[in-house]
């Protein structure tokens, strides 16, 4: 059985005084005693988050970097009326969102969410996430994701000419 040293002896002869909760139950705090030299110490437990790994295309995995992530994120918003908080706040939402799918997540999870954050938010961010995403190799390739992003897409409001009346021709 493993025990705790004294922080004042260093002996590891103690005894468990009180134990209760800390950190809103996310640590156990122990009050202990050193039955070498009398003295008392607290101690803390508590458990170690998992990392989340990302498996990649080639079949390598890696642990999940949120700032990679934000970085990827940034790059296609450049230039865009999107602040940095923004996209933290799109990084945290997709890192929370992959630790609730579990320990270990495929890249292709990943940046599928970051494309559906992106394609909620600006459509030039996220064709020029898509590109990169996707491995787009020619003008046909933008061509059929701007197509998809139209279909799915309202248009806009007072895009029709005011004059134009539907349903009539006008003479």
């Amino acid at each position: 059985m493993l025990r705790m040293r004294c922080p004042y002896c260093r002996t590891d002869d103690d005894k468990v005084v009180d134990s209760r909760s800390a950190d809103e139950g996310a640590a156990i705090r122990r009050r202990r005693e050193c039955l070498a030299c009398g003295r008392r110490y607290t101690t803390f437990e508590r458990t170690e988050p998992l990392p989340l790994l990302v498996e990649k295309r080639s079949g390598s995995v890696e642990v999940f970097d949120r700032d990679k992530l934000a970085r990827g994120i940034a790059s296609a918003v450049a230039g865009r009326p999107i602040d940095e908080e923004t996209v933290d706040t799109i990084a945290a939402d997709i890192e929370d969102r992959m630790r609730a799918l579990g320990p270990e997540v495929s890249s292709e999870m990943v940046g599928l969410a970051v494309l559906e954050h992106l394609k909620a938010l600006d459509h030039v961010a996220y064709l020029r996430f898509a590109s990169v995403y996707k491995g787009f190799e020619d003008l046909a390739d933008f061509e059929r994701e701007v197509g998809l992003l139209q279909k799915t897409t309202e248009p806009k409001r007072g895009s029709r000419p005011r004059n134009a009346q539907i349903g009539r021709a006008h003479v």
